[in-house]
């Protein structure tokens, strides 16, 4: 018997490495993903203003799990119908398997986006954002998407730019300005198409732009079809595949529509490999004709954190935090992910950095 588990995001790696523990030894397990590391994805922002967060937020792959084959390739598509996947090296074929593939940049169809914006995903897009920054010769940076990672974003390079702006003053002498860094937040319209140095408004207005950064919403995976599958609080698909993650479209148990977020994707891994490892026992054990009753995912956010720059704010229950305790807060959240999947020394740099 065969388990496969698509992607090593948040929701990838912790349903893979609860599968080590859940399997027996004669189901064979494999991780198929892109990159060989983990990407411990709500701290990229970061890498925009500290390079060398890289280190700690990224976490290679055979360090975190054991004994589960590991492949590095991409996901071209998944047939759940035969339970086979195209990779870019052949294909896989799998009995149980968990899709956690993540989702991708949403640019929505208009017109010069996906030519002109920087999407923020992975780590080299971080890196584009920062040397845009760098490069600027006093023209706007704009981001589009008033989410949290938009704002988040947005505070990373105010900073940054304000950082530069400090270094141009002190390299060119008391007295003396060189360009000026702003951030203004505008929320009068949407952005309705994109050149090269401007973007266009629904409203008619018209914005300069010398790096336009794109945050405004998410789609499926292209193993997807760029589609969110759309799944019930059991998180099963079609056989024995499992949608988790911002891969689905997940109704909890409750009928509520789940957010796409790095807490539900952690969450809802457990309920998938918790159900797969219940399936597999059933069919190697020859259990009767009915399958085993499956766990329900419910979600139930405690709350929420966004870094804006050096500064934080974060939404505890009823409670609102700001200052060093959101900062705290933050800072705690990615040093948990962390500590959960093994990497103690990473989360205890990351608490160091962030405080």
């Amino acid at each position: 018997m065969h388990v496969a588990v698509f992607g090593a995001g948040y929701a990838g790696l912790t349903a893979v490495r609860r599968l080590e523990r859940a399997l027996p030894d004669s189901v064979e397990l494999t991780l198929v993903t892109d990159e060989p590391y983990h990407l411990v994805q709500h701290e990229l922002h970061r890498v925009i203003r500290r390079p060398d967060v890289t280190e700690t937020i990224c976490v290679p792959l055979e360090n975190l799990t054991s004994r589960a084959t590991r492949r590095i390739e991409r996901v071209e598509s998944i047939d759940p119908v035969s339970g086979t996947a195209t990779l870019t090296d052949g294909t896989i074929e799998y009995d149980y398997a968990a899709v956690c593939l993540g989702a991708e940049t949403d640019f929505h169809g208009l017109d010069g986006v996906r030519e002109h914006a920087i999407p923020l995903k992975r780590l080299e897009h971080a890196e584009r954002i920062r040397a845009a920054v760098h490069t600027a010769e006093g023209g706007d940076i704009v981001v589009g998407g008033g989410g949290l990672s938009g704002v988040q974003v947005a505070g990373e390079i105010a900073a940054l730019a304000s950082e530069e702006e400090y270094e141009k003053l002190a390299q060119l002498g008391e007295g003396t300005y060189g360009s000026v860094y702003r951030a203004r937040h505008r929320r009068s319209g949407f952005v309705y198409a994109v050149e090269e140095f401007r973007v266009e408004l629904d409203t008619g207005e018209s914005l300069p732009s010398e790096t336009l950064v794109w945050t405004g919403g998410i789609r499926g995976p292209d193993a997807l079809a760029g589609e969110r599958v759309a799944t019930r609080e059991t998180l099963r698909g079609e056989n024995g595949t499992f949608y988790v993650g911002d891969s689905a479209r997940v109704t909890d148990a409750t009928g509520a529509a789940v957010p796409a977020s790095a807490q539900t994707a952690l969450r809802e891994a457990n309920v998938a490999a918790d159900n797969i490892a219940a399936l597999v026992e059933h069919e190697l054990t020859g259990g009767s004709s009915f399958e085993p009753s499956l766990d329900r995912y419910g979600f139930d956010s405690p709350g929420w954190v966004v870094s804006v720059g050096d500064d934080a704010v974060a939404q505890v229950g009823p409670t609102v935090l700001r200052g060093q305790a959101a900062r705290a807060a933050k800072a705690g959240i990615g040093a948990a992910h962390l500590s959960s999947i093994g990497a103690i020394t990473n989360a205890s740099t990351l608490v160091r950095e962030e405080l």
